[in-house]
């Protein structure tokens, strides 16, 4: 009986150890995978450029083209100037919209106000003389602005109004026109539709009027605001 027991412990003895062995040469079954995620900074760019010209405003044939003219005022005369906006490759989609300025304000108005209504008296519309007077607005482009381009006396006098569209600082004429869709330039750059393409002094302008203009100035300045994250263009201008 003895033996019979000492035979099964050893029995048992033997199959632990057997199990005990299996266990510690087996390994846990283990897998590993990874996602890894690159992020590029984006960003916003624009140019702004316009046609080299004389002093005359006659365009410098095969002349590349600038950021800055100097013209040589005569009454009547109209001078080239087309300042064009260009989204430049890999520039996010945004809003933009261009700043027209006039310095010299007052003489500028007063310069610009047809002599046959000078004794009306002020009609709500002084303001947009310069531009009304003397900017060329491209007809088939100018659709693709939001701005004071004046088909409707009445519309420009509201428009005149709101500071969105004209502001009036000191001796400066401030005039904001805003390209009416989002531009994205994935592929390329994107040219936008030039809003004029020449100034004109009113015929009726005297000499001693352009006299006082020896620093006239139109500046134009181009601004764009990245569109994402913002409902529509006036909300991403109040954060500009």
């Amino acid at each position: 009986m003895k033996t019979r027991s000492k035979a099964l412990l050893l029995t048992l003895c033997a199959v632990l150890l057997v199990t005990a062995s299996v266990l510690g040469t087996m390994a846990f079954l283990t897998s590993t995978d990874e996602v890894k995620n690159t992020f590029t900074v984006g960003s916003v760019n624009i140019a702004l450029d316009e046609a080299k010209v004389e002093t005359d405003g006659t365009p410098v044939e095969g002349a590349a083209r600038v950021k800055a003219n100097e013209y040589h005022l005569l009454p009547g005369h109209t001078y080239t100037k087309d300042p064009t906006v260009t989204v430049k490759n890999g520039s996010e989609s945004a809003y933009v919209r261009l700043k027209v300025t006039f310095n010299n304000a007052d003489d500028m108005i007063a310069m610009c106000t047809d002599p046959e209504y000078a004794d009306d008296g002020p009609t709500g519309v002084e303001n947009a003389y310069p531009l009304i007077r003397m900017v060329k607005f491209v007809e088939a482009n100018a659709a693709k602005w939001d701005g004071v381009i004046p088909e409707n006396m009445v519309e420009t006098e509201e428009m005149l109004k709101n500071s969105k569209y004209f502001q009036k600082t000191g001796d400066t004429l401030t005039y904001y026109f805003y390209y009416k869709t989002p531009v994205a330039a994935p592929d390329g750059d994107v040219k936008l539709e030039t809003l004029f393409d020449a100034v004109t002094v009113p015929g009726w302008v005297k000499g001693d009027q352009l006299a006082k203009l020896n620093d006239f100035k139109i500046t134009v300045v181009a601004e764009a605001i990245q569109a994402d994250g913002f409902t529509n263009a006036d909300a991403a201008w109040e954060h500009f």
